[in-house]
């Protein structure tokens, strides 16, 4: 038996070379039709990332429909397994230390959303105007931050800010993170590269996601990172969810 999702789901994606890098190596999935969506974020410049990054989308992209939540994230994380074998395999016929990618996956079930994400893609949640980021970045500057010798904004324009300590591709054994939360209607669901996050600030992405149609919010804030500078590739996945059955009907995302 399908475990299909109470709510309707819309999304919208983009992705975005950025204004400085030649090769887009990021990659997004977006299928609101299957419940699930993702961002995956390429490392190894002329290792080719974009490779590492089509390589995980791809393989999300050939899940099977999920008969529960619980074996949604189960079979997410077996073809990841794959995939980071794949690049393992892949960096030594090229004799390169590692291709790998981030990756942050969002999946519907049921009631339920689950997620699961390495490296420095994030996932946040728009919810009756409050803005919360989902993941925690597996990154040194983090961790930093974690143990309080960086305060908010030096983390967010440290210089080490790239160095990742996970990601697909990066060692043999790949570890990933997971959780889940209960949807409710109107719950709007943002992935997105660092690329995105480095050059806009939460309280922008809150008014975006809070006062623009999803199937525009992702291109518009693509569009102001790249009025940023556009350092880096920029990537968005935004997915609302809207229970047809909801009692209580409000407003969509009533603005805070």
């Amino acid at each position: 038996m399908i475990c299909a999702s109470q709510f309707r789901w819309a999304s919208s994606a983009r992705s975005d070379v950025g204004r400085v890098r030649e090769i887009n190596e990021d990659a997004c999935l977006d299928q609101p039709d299957k419940g699930r969506w993702a961002v995956a974020d390429g490392m190894g410049g002329h290792a080719v990332g974009d490779l590492a990054s089509r390589l995980v989308v791809d393989t999300l992209s050939q899940m099977s429909p999920p008969a529960s939540m619980k074996r949604f994230i189960a079979d997410a994380r077996t073809r990841l397994q794959v995939a980071n074998r794949q690049l393992r395999e892949e960096a030594a016929r090229r004799q390169v230390q590692r291709i790998g990618s981030t990756v942050v996956v969002l999946l519907a079930c049921d009631r339920f959303c689950g997620y699961l994400w390495a490296g420095d893609s994030r996932l946040y949640l728009y919810r009756q105007g409050q803005l919360r980021q989902l993941t925690r970045d597996h990154s040194q500057v983090e961790e930093l931050r974690l143990q309080g010798r960086l305060t908010d904004e030096e983390a967010r324009h440290h210089p080490a800010q790239h160095m990742i300590t996970r990601a697909v591709g990066a060692t043999d054994r790949l570890t990933l993170d997971e959780d889940a939360i209960e949807v409710a209607d109107g719950d709007v669901f943002l992935l997105c590269s660092d690329g995105l996050s480095n050059e806009v600030t939460n309280d922008e992405i809150l008014t975006t996601l809070a006062n623009v149609d999803c199937h525009r919010a992702s291109g518009e804030l693509v569009d102001i990172a790249l009025a940023r500078g556009g350092r880096d590739n920029i990537s968005a996945v935004v997915v609302q969810a809207e229970d047809p059955h909801a009692s209580d009907k409000t407003l969509l995302n009533p603005a805070p």
